[in-house]
C-alpha cells in the first residue's frame, strides 16, 4: 500500500469542512482532518505540503467534442475575432503560415461584430487564395466555407441547408464538414485529442463525455478517441436513433460508445436560427428545423430503457422540447415512470423549457446537462438570445433555479469548443445567472459541476465528487483567494467566513473575483496534470 498525506490545505469536504490534511492510500481518500493526528495515524505517509492551497474534488465536464476542441487550440481559432475584418485577417495569417492542405477555423460569432454578418465565399476566397476553407461559428451548426470546399462537394447544393450567399446550415453543413474532417489524418487528430484532453486537465477536469455522433465527428473519430491514452477519463455518447432494445445494444457494443445520446439532435441552436421554435424568431420568418419527430424520440427512450442504456438528445428550442416531453411520457405510459427514471436519461442544453416540462422531466428522474457560460455570453437585454427571440421569451432561457427546484439533477459543462473548457468559469455563470431568479448558489453549481456530472456519466455511489472517506481520490489543487462559505438563500447574508457554520468554503464567485488557478490534477490517485 502508497500513502499520501496532504497537509497544509484548505479542503472542500462536507464531512470534514474544517481539515488541513488528508490521507489518500491507493488512489483512495481514507482519512481527513487536523494536520497533528494525520501524521500520527500515517505515520509512513509520504507527506505532501500544499502551502495553503485550497483542495477540491475535481471537476467532470458532461458535454465536450474532444477533437474538435483539440484542432480549435491547435489551429485557427476565430473566437479571437473582433470583426468581420479581423476574422479575414486571422485567415489570411493562418493561410500563409500554413500552406499545405485544408484550413479548419471554428468560433466566429458575428453578432459581436460592427459588421453583423459572417464572411462571404468570396471573400474567403480572396484570403485564402482559392483553398478549401470550412470555417464553423460558434455554436457548430452552421459554417461558411470556400468555393473549393463547395466544388469537393457538388451534392451540396441539394441538400436541406443550402442557401446560396448564407452559411451552411442542417444537411449541407453536415456534408462539407464530413468531408473536411475526413482529409485529417490520424496524426493530426490524434494531437488534438491531446490538446483537448490537456488543457482539460489543467483545469481540474479528471473525465469529460465526449457527445460524439454520425453527424458530428463520425465513426472513426470516436472508436480513435476511446483507444486514446490519457489521464483524462473519456465517456462517450452516440447520437445515432435506435428503435429496439436489440438495436441499442448492437449499436453500443460495435462502436464501444457508453450511451446512445449527447447530441442526439431533435434541432440546433438559437445563433444559427436552426433552434425549433413554438413562435417564429424575432429576426427571422422562420421557426427554425427539427430533425426528429416525436414517434422517434419514444422509440429511442424505450429502446435504450428496455436495453439497459443511457438515452439523451440535444434539444434547445421550445418547440423541440416539446417534442421530447411528449416522447417521454410515452414511454413513461407504456413502462412506467421508475423504469424511466432508474437509466437517468438526459437532456443536453434544455435552453428554453416551462414549468410543466420541468416537473414532468423532474418527476421521471431525467438529467439535464447544461452550459452556464452560454447564458453569460448570449444572455441578457442586449444580448444575442434577446436579438434572436425578443426580450420576453429570451428571459426565460435556461431557469436553472426552477429546475433544480423540481428535482431534475443539474450537470455543468462547456460543449467545448462552443465555450472554453473552464468549470470555474461555468460555476460562476450559474450563480451570476443574467436573468434574475434563475441563477444557482455556489454549492449547488459547483455540485452540479462535480458530483452532478459524475451522476449524469451514471456514477450514482453517492461520493463521486466529493472529498470524504471511502471516495476516489480525484481531486485539484488550487491557487485560490480567501474562501468563503454560501448562505441558503437570498434573503440572507450571501457570504459568510465564520468557521463555526461548519460548511466547506468555496472561491468568491462575484463577477470581478480572481478564479482560481490550478496548481495539480488528480486522478484515482495519479497526477494528470501539475503547474
Amino acid at each position: 500500500m502508497s500513502t499520501q498525506l496532504l497537509i497544509g490545505g484548505r479542503f472542500y469536504s462536507s464531512s470534514s469542512p474544517d481539515a488541513t490534511a488528508m490521507a489518500v492510500t491507493d488512489g483512495t481518500v481514507v482519512w481527513l482532518g487536523a494536520e497533528q493526528p494525520g501524521r500520527a495515524l500515517h505515520p509512513d505517509a509520504e507527506i505532501i505540503d500544499l502551502g495553503g492551497a485550497f483542495v477540491a474534488p475535481a471537476f467532470v465536464d458532461p458535454h465536450v467534442h474532444v477533437t474538435a476542441l483539440g484542432l480549435k487550440l491547435t489551429g485557427l481559432d476565430l473566437s479571437l475575432a473582433r470583426s468581420l475584418a479581423h476574422c479575414l485577417e486571422l485567415l489570411r495569417d493562418f493561410a500563409v503560415a500554413h500552406p499545405e492542405g485544408a484550413i479548419l477555423g471554428d468560433g466566429w460569432d458575428e453578432t459581436g461584430w460592427a459588421e453583423r454578418r459572417p464572411p462571404t465565399v468570396e471573400e474567403i476566397d480572396a484570403a485564402a487564395n482559392g483553398r478549401q476553407v470550412y470555417l464553423s461559428r460558434v455554436d457548430a451548426h452552421s459554417a461558411v466555407v470556400s468555393s473549393a470546399l463547395l466544388d469537393a462537394v457538388p451534392e451540396v447544393a441539394a441538400a436541406t441547408g443550402f442557401r446560396r450567399g448564407e452559411p451552411l446550415r442542417a444537411a449541407a453543413h453536415h456534408l462539407v464538414r464530413t468531408t473536411v474532417l475526413a482529409g485529417l489524418d490520424r496524426a493530426q487528430r490524434d494531437r488534438a485529442r491531446r490538446a483537448a484532453l490537456d488543457a482539460a486537465a489543467a483545469r481540474g477536469i479528471v473525465a469529460v463525455h465526449e457527445c460524439a455522433g454520425p453527424e458530428i465527428a463520425g465513426r472513426t473519430d470516436v472508436r480513435e478517441l476511446l483507444e486514446f491514452k490519457h489521464g483524462v477519463e473519456v465517456r462517450a455518447y452516440w447520437g445515432e436513433l435506435v428503435r429496439t432494445a436489440d438495436e441499442a445494444r448492437a449499436l453500443v457494443e460495435e462502436l464501444g460508445v457508453h450511451a446512445l445520446g449527447g447530441d442526439l439532435f431533435v434541432d440546433g441552436s438559437l445563433g444559427s436560427h436552426t433552434a425549433w421554435l413554438r413562435e417564429p424568431y424575432a429576426d427571422d420568418a422562420g421557426s427554425g428545423i427539427g430533425y426528429i419527430d416525436t414517434d422517434a424520440i419514444a422509440a429511442h427512450v424505450r429502446a435504450c430503457t428496455e436495453a439497459g442504456i443511457q438515452a439523451g438528445f440535444h434539444v434547445i428550442g421550445d418547440a423541440a422540447m416539446d417534442a421530447v416531453v411528449a416522447g417521454f411520457e410515452r414511454v413513461v405510459t407504456a413502462l412506467g415512470g421508475p423504469a424511466v427514471a432508474a437509466r437517468g436519461h438526459r437532456v443536453e442544453h434544455a435552453e428554453m423549457i416551462d414549468a410543466e416540462q420541468i416537473g414532468k422531466l423532474g418527476a421521471w428522474g431525467v438529467i439535464a446537462s447544461v452550459q452556464p457560460v452560454f447564458d453569460a455570453t448570449w444572455g441578457g437585454r442586449d444580448g444575442m438570445y434577446a436579438a434572436r427571440l425578443g426580450a420576453e421569451r429570451a428571459a426565460t432561457l435556461n431557469p436553472f433555479a426552477a429546475m433544480a427546484a423540481a428535482g431534475i439533477a443539474l450537470a455543468i459543462g462547456s460543449d467545448a469548443p462552443v465555450t472554453a473548457v473552464d468549470p470555474w468559469s461555468a460555476v460562476r455563470a450559474a450563480v451570476q445567472h443574467r436573468t434574475a431568479g434563475h441563477g444557482l448558489s455556489p454549492r449547488a453549481a459547483f455540485a452540479a459541476a462535480t458530483r452532478g456530472a459524475w451522476r449524469a456519466g451514471g456514477v450514482r455511489d453517492g461520493i463521486a465528487g466529493t472529498l470524504v472517506p471511502g471516495a476516489p481520490a480525484s481531486y485539484a489543487v488550487w491557487d485560490a483567494d480567501e474562501l468563503v462559505v454560501a448562505a441558503a438563500a437570498d434573503t440572507v447574508q450571501r457570504w459568510s467566513t465564520d468557521p463555526r457554520s461548519r460548511v466547506p468554503g468555496l472561491p468568491p464567485l462575484e463577477l470581478n473575483s480572481t478564479l482560481p488557478t490550478c496548481l495539480r490534477t488528480v486522478h484515482r490517485g495519479v497526477t494528470i496534470h501539475e503547474a
